[in-house]
């Protein structure tokens, strides 16, 4: 059996539902990691497009009342650690000697969003495509450990939902594996991760501003539009009772999108990226996420931090 017959199987027993978003991701990393995806350029687009869409599905399954209170209260939480985590990531990763590009990118990937993050900024500070890819390759790596992991060490200390997806959303860098980590958690999880980290992302507007004006570049923004899409979705399900039977199959198909791109994701973590990231950008990337999520979780297992 071929690599493109066992891509397409993969695929479709992702899309299908029938295990879960981890089980999902497992899939493509046993893929990525053994054999070669013979669709490397067309999966980077549709994991982009397919994760977009299955966030505004996912939006479909929200209340506004429930995103407008998450999304406020982690306001300060997320001012505070955006900053504090730019700071630390960039004197780290000068402490390491690592090239202040690639470090300005993990610092932006782990502070706000991850990949997204990266692809923001990226074109402002004029990275070249060596530095976008060890940048997207050190997140990404901590992204597929953080979606297996987290939800382990949720039990463990027997976090609630609502810690789990508090601490999910501040921790883990990009959208889709928090989803897929607070997902496996429960569906209160999902709720709060998917809201915080949303309003989370939406942060990649007023740091590309700063960059663009520091740099004094003129390079055009790359807005989020998905995170206002979502938004609409959760208004619809709050305010529009009248298109209810819709909304459940909508918010399905997220789910299902959502396992179907954390296959693809998986699919691109190859023996080469991981050589490619090198060791001094992944020791940056693996300290600052380090710091990050052990200092989250204990301000929220310690009530510090909360909903």
């Amino acid at each position: 059996m071929n690599n493109k017959i066992l891509f397409w199987l993969g695929l479709a027993i992702a899309a299908s539902g029938i295990f879960s978003p981890a089980v999902s991701l497992a899939l493509g990393l046993v893929y990525g990691l053994t054999l070669q995806n013979p669709y490397q350029s067309q999966t980077r687009v549709l994991c982009k497009l397919l994760l977009q869409a299955s966030v505004v599905g996912l939006g479909f399954g929200m209340n506004l009342h429930q995103v407008i209170h998450a999304g406020r209260s982690g306001f300060i939480y997320t001012a505070c650690g955006i900053t504090i985590s730019m700071i630390a990531g960039l004197a780290l990763g000068r402490y390491l000697g690592v090239e202040g590009t690639s470090s300005f990118l993990i610092s932006a990937g782990t502070a706000i969003c991850g990949g997204s993050a990266i692809a923001a900024v990226g074109p402002i500070i004029e990275a070249n495509e060596d530095e976008m890819a060890v940048s997207l390759g050190t997140v990404f790596i901590l992204n597929s450990v953080a979606l297996l992991i987290f939800p382990t060490i949720g039990w463990l200390l027997h976090l609630s939902q609502t810690q789990f997806g508090l601490w999910a959303a501040l921790a883990i860098h990009d959208t889709s594996s928090v989803v897929g980590a607070t997902a496996k958690y429960g569906a209160l999880a999902l709720a709060i991760g998917t809201t915080v980290k949303l309003a989370r992302a939406l942060w990649i507007v007023p740091l590309s501003i700063a960059t663009a004006i520091v740099k004094k570049t003129k390079t055009r923004i790359q807005w989020p539009w998905f995170i206002l899409f979502f938004c609409l979705a959760a208004v619809a399900n709050t305010y529009l009772p009248q298109f209810a039977p819709a909304y459940p199959v909508l918010n399905k198909l997220g789910k299902l999108g959502l396992s179907a791109t954390l296959f693809l994701i998986g699919t691109g973590l190859t023996r080469q990226t991981i050589r490619q990231v090198g060791i001094r950008p992944l020791m940056q990337g693996v300290i600052l996420w380090a710091l990050v999520a052990l200092s989250s979780l204990a301000l929220i297992h310690m009530n510090w931090i909360r909903i």
